[in-house]
């Protein structure tokens, strides 16, 4: 027998009404395969109308940016607002420049996997301005801390595209030896810290870094790259207290291309709240920029990057944009949403967008801009043949396998020297 007490229920208590069960919450994406691209829930502000703050500015007064979207090119190409006048218009091109030969590489690149020359490659199309923008606003000696996802650092940085085909196709050429995947490149020397395949974990790497180079006088800062899906990661969480707690100088990106592979941006819980107000938790200014406009991109990396040099602390940007292609050649996007949807997005391709920015300052021209597309296709062209005469996945000159060894270990351990040693005599 129960009595009151053990039911929770106490003396001249009355019964608890009966409780309804509880019921498990799982985001579900608004569209699906077949449907009718929308993209209501994105508001767009106009160009030009969000205010820009001194780099001094405190987190709480500007609370409410991460939760506007702060652009700078209008519809018709014209640069507005507060935020504009970061680029001259020879920066701009060059800026431009940059984009399409990443578009340009990075369609070499996917050709080459489905010939079989590598075994997995990830675009960034769609993409191009975010990277080639804030590599712009960074300085030599500044070290970023990619995803795979960032391959405009590195081409805008002028970093050999021969070298980062070679270590796509890990052949005879890759000065990685074949020890990383490919698009996982790794490049001290132009700012490019190694990317690593587990999610997340180069966020505390950055953080720790800038936390280091405050610790010795340096003047590099650090700028942290990740995905949407990767957020709800607990090395995010953690980067964001060490980065708060002692104002490291670091530049904190968040690239919200709306698709994590095979799931959409809520379970991250993008859709609960912007991924820009994670940073109000932590006492971190952020902004919301979109990723789209390649000025916006150079005026808000400006910005936050003054503040990390100042010693003012990170800063977190989210930067609005829309992964056209597939999340890596191992994925199929139609699965899982329209077909028709990047055409439907509502903030454009960041070339076209820059091209016609360039147009209407007339510094420009579309016969130019073939030409530059022309020519950047070329240039992929040529050094992909150049790269597959060291070799390809399938065939062509291979490292040796002494190389496993080497660069290991400063003092390498007797079971591996024999193993070396079995290597040099042909077993």
């Amino acid at each position: 027998m129960v009595t009151a007490t053990q039911s929770g229920v106490g003396p001249g208590d009355e019964e608890s009404p009966e409780m309804s069960p509880l019921r498990f919450h799982v985001p579900v994406p608004t569209v699906r395969p077949g449907d009718e691209p929308d993209f209501s829930h994105v508001e767009i502000p106009p160009a030009g109308t969000v205010e820009r703050p001194p780099v001094d500015v405190a987190s709480e007064d500007i609370r409410h940016l991460a939760h506007t979207i702060m652009r700078i090119l209008n519809r018709d190409g014209e640069a507005v607002g507060p935020w504009a006048g970061t680029l001259t218009d020879e920066q701009a091109i060059e800026g431009l420049r940059a984009m399409v030969r990443t578009r340009a590489y990075d369609a070499r690149m996917q050709m080459a996997q489905r010939q079989g020359k590598t075994s997995f490659y990830v675009q960034c199309t769609g993409e191009e301005a975010i990277a080639c923008a804030q590599q712009m606003a960074l300085s030599a000696g500044d070290m970023n801390f990619p995803t795979y996802r960032q391959q405009g650092l590195l081409l805008t940085a002028g970093y050999s595209v021969l070298e980062m085909m070679c270590q796509v196709y890990s052949n005879s050429g890759d000065v990685l030896r074949g020890r990383q995947l490919p698009v996982m490149y790794s490049v001290r020397d132009a700012g490019f810290f190694t990317i690593s395949g587990n999610l997340g974990t180069q966020y505390v790497q950055a953080v720790g870094y800038a936390m280091a180079s405050a610790i010795k006088g340096d003047t590099a800062i650090a700028s942290a790259w990740i995905g949407d899906g990767a957020t709800a990661s607990n090395d995010f969480h953690s980067a964001l207290v060490y980065a708060s707690v002692y104002r490291a100088p670091v530049v904190l990106n968040v690239v919200n291309n709306q698709w994590a592979i095979s799931s959409f941006q809520g379970i991250a819980s993008g859709n609960a709240a912007t991924f820009a107000s994670r940073a109000h938790g932590y006492g971190i200014p952020s902004l919301r920029v979109d990723g789209n406009d390649f000025l916006a991109v150079h005026a808000a990396s400006r910005w936050a990057i003054e503040r990390a040099r100042q010693n003012l602390g990170p800063t977190l940007i989210e930067w609005v944009t829309y992964r056209v292609a597939a999340h890596s050649t191992s994925d199929d996007p139609s699965k899982y949403r329209p077909r028709e949807e990047s055409d439907a997005w509502p903030l454009g391709d960041p070339v076209i967008r820059l091209k016609n920015h360039l147009i209407n300052r007339g510094c420009w021209s579309e016969e130019q801009h073939r030409q530059m597309e022309e020519d950047a296709s070329a240039e992929m062209l040529a050094t992909a043949k150049e790269a597959e005469t060291y070799g390809t996945l399938g065939e062509g000159p291979k490292p040796p396998a002494r190389q496993m060894f080497e660069g290991v270990y400063k003092d390498m351990p007797p079971h591996l020297q024999r193993q070396l040693e079995q290597i040099r005599q042909g077993y």
